[in-house]
């Protein structure tokens, strides 16, 4: 259930507007999260500025997608799972890839480890040790790669724990 609107650019505080109307602008329409966090200017602003960092990251995008896959099944957002499901097959990943991600490993050793991890900064933060850290880096991870698992979690935490604040669902559920 719904429990906040989504705001047009019309009925938007000020900076919303802007930044709403830059999206539309763009992209033709803004999504019903975009639209959602226009509620709040500040928070809608970080969204933006920190998803078009994280586009950024070193890691593939399949990896990235596989990752997302793990936090969110996690987190329990059922938009952010449809979503990162096409995004995961638009980028190239099997079903048997996604429902593994989902359980929150790969046939990847390497990609399995680095999964793992990021569900533990999620779910457990101070868990993560020394050994852990170079576990990864002897399977070849970068510390660039490493210190991004961080901004992935941040980012999908952001946008499931609002999608679910604000009783964003998914149109059909994913399987």
């Amino acid at each position: 259930m719904r429990r906040l609107d989504r705001l047009e650019p019309e009925h938007a505080p000020e900076k919303s507007r802007e930044l709403l109307g830059g999206i539309v602008e763009r992209h033709g329409s803004a999504g019903e999260m975009v639209s959602t966090m226009a509620h709040s200017p500040a928070l809608l602003q970080g969204y933006l500025d920190f998803s078009r960092a994280m586009k950024r990251v070193k890691m593939p995008r399949p990896l990235s997608e596989k990752v997302s896959l793990a936090l969110q099944e996690w987190i329990g957002c059922g938009l952010c799972m449809a979503a990162h499901t096409q995004a995961a097959r638009t980028a190239g990943l099997s079903e048997a890839d996604i429902a593994l991600a989902r359980q929150g490993t790969s046939t990847d050793a390497r990609e399995a480890a680095l999964i793992a991890v990021a569900v533990r900064a999620l779910a457990e933060p101070a868990s993560i040790s020394d050994a852990d850290v170079a576990e990864l880096r002897a399977l070849g991870w970068s510390d660039r790669v490493i210190a991004e698992i961080v901004g992935l979690v941040t980012l999908n935490l952001m946008t499931g724990a609002f999608n679910l604040l604000a009783g964003l669902e998914a149109k059909e559920e994913v399987a």
